[in-house]
């Protein structure tokens, strides 16, 4: 009886497994160039203004007095204690990084067109701001605005088609109300609407109205906004006479004109003149009010 060898069962071998695909985020790096050198433009604009501000030096073809003079002294051109144009340059320098660094997909259409938009926002509000308050534009201002609306445009005529996942019209919805929470915190932040009115400061600007005294300025005055300043949410009660009614190019006031006024602002009290701004306890001290010690 013969026995046959069993033969031993061959190994099986499995194939290699192949390599996984590389994830997104390794892919070649595509960077959008007109938007990169678009953002270029606006960081030197806005490096440019931030340096200016903190040395406290005029802008090139900026002439004292000039509308770029006022704009850039304003109290509208900071925020949070820092140059507006420091803000726009973070802005700037956000959009050249997206734009160099995300591969060029749906995500970083969407960052871009999100941010050309709120800079555009911001860009219109600041130089409407100008010409409604101020009387003025800054020419170096209107050409950050031409920059981040050129950017705004570019992005949006090379939309994806399936950007971005939602209906057109929502996807604009969405952002323009974005956009106009931004301009709103803005006008508030800017404005002190959210600062409550002093009794103190309401009692000081309301007897120095009483006692005769007389502040004249022009609204255009940066000195003259900062003494406004000084008294918050009263700042309407304050005895003031515009200067300039008919604009900065216009004829000055007759009240300004009878008293000599050269220099804005000028304080008279008690037949007294006073030019540049007065912090309130020194007008209580001037104009006979018992400021105190408490508020």
């Amino acid at each position: 009886m013969s026995h046959k060898k069993r033969s031993k069962p061959k190994k099986q071998h499995k194939p290699h497994a192949k390599a996984a695909p590389a994830p997104e985020s390794t892919a070649v790096r595509q960077p959008d160039w007109p938007i990169v050198i678009l953002a270029g433009v606006g960081l030197l604009i806005t490096g440019y203004l931030t340096g200016v501000a903190m040395m406290d030096t005029g802008a090139a073809f900026c002439g004292e007095g000039s509308g770029c003079d006022i704009v850039q002294s304003s109290r509208w051109a900071t925020l949070l204690g820092l140059p507006i144009a420091l803000w726009g340059f973070a802005v700037y320098f956000v959009i050249a990084a997206t734009a160099w660094a995300m591969p060029p997909r749906l995500k970083r259409w969407r960052r871009l067109s999100f941010l050309a938009l709120v800079g555009v926002a911001v860009s219109a509000y600041l130089t409407v701001t100008g010409i409604v308050y101020l009387d003025a534009v800054c020419a170096w201002c209107l050409a950050s605005f031409a920059t981040i609306a050129a950017i705004f445009v570019v992005t949006l005529l090379r939309r994806p088609d399936t950007a971005p996942g939602v209906p057109w019209t929502t996807w604009s919805a969405n952002s323009l109300l974005t956009a106009a929470i931004v301009i709103a915190v803005l006008f508030v932040w800017q404005n002190d609407l959210l600062r409550p009115e002093s009794p103190r400061l309401k009692a000081l600007a309301e007897h120095l109205d009483d006692s005769g005294a007389k502040f004249y300025g022009t609204f255009w005055c940066p000195a003259c906004q900062e003494q406004k300043r000084q008294f918050g949410s009263s700042a309407d009660r304050l005895p003031y006479v515009e200067c300039t009614p008919n604009g900065r190019g216009g004829a000055r006031a007759e009240a300004c004109d009878s008293r000599n006024i050269t220099q804005y602002p000028t304080w008279i009290i008690d037949d007294s003149r006073f030019q540049g701004v007065m912090e309130p306890e020194e007008l209580a001290r001037l104009s006979g009010f018992p400021w105190g010690d408490g508020e």
